[in-house]
């Protein structure tokens, strides 16, 4: 099914007596496919013509919705056993988004995880993020291991200079509590990269 075909689906339910294949052609347009046109701000849907509210709230709804099973199907299980799983969770959660999001995810000593939590918002091209915060979190949740994520909304998801020694303070930071850092991930529209794969870590 084409993707200007889902969003008239949801449109429909929002907008029952109204046509709604222009106006899911016109998001298709501005915002590039359906994944992209549900994940953008509400001001930015607004923008579009002949939007409304409810049609507004109702891709707000199925992106929440898409979202909440992605979690479903990574939580409480391990996640290094799942991998591209996670990955595919990470890149629906941040991928799309306009400015840079710092999440951690949180495992037990079983690498079950425990939690998904974000750590910090930032600009379109920087994160500020603390260590002591980060390894805060994990005492308080009784982690003993993490899995660091944040997007690049520029779509190059290659680490920067910044990003490494960040990773490598946090890194040291969490061994000294006897907590593992098992990988930093970050995400994109591209795709991603792993600092355990490109041998970061």
């Amino acid at each position: 099914m084409p993707d200007y075909e889902l969003i008239e689906m949801v449109l429909f339910a929002a907008l029952p007596r109204g046509d709604v294949k222009p106006l899911a052609r016109r998001l298709i347009k501005r915002f590039g496919g359906f994944a992209d046109a549900l994940a953008a701000p509400p001001e930015k849907l607004a923008e579009v013509e002949g939007i409304g509210d409810s049609a507004i709230v109702a891709l707000k709804v199925v992106e929440a919705a898409a979202q909440r099973l992605g979690q479903a199907s990574v939580m409480a299980r391990p996640v290094l056993s799942s991998w591209d799983r996670l990955i595919e969770y990470c890149r629906m959660r941040v991928g799309r988004a306009e400015r840079e999001h710092f999440r951690v995810l949180f495992l037990n000593r079983k690498n079950v995880l425990i939690a998904d939590e974000e750590q910090q918002r930032g600009t379109v091209d920087h994160t500020p993020v603390y260590p002591r915060e980060v390894v805060k979190r994990a005492l308080e949740l009784g982690a003993s291991a993490i899995i660091m994520l944040h997007n690049h909304p520029s779509g190059d998801p290659t680490p920067s200079k910044g990003d490494i020694e960040m990773t490598h303070d946090i890194r040291e930071t969490a061994a000294r509590l006897d907590i593992q850092l098992h990988d930093h991930v970050i995400v994109s529209r591209e795709g991603h990269r792993s600092f355990k794969a490109m041998g970061l870590l």
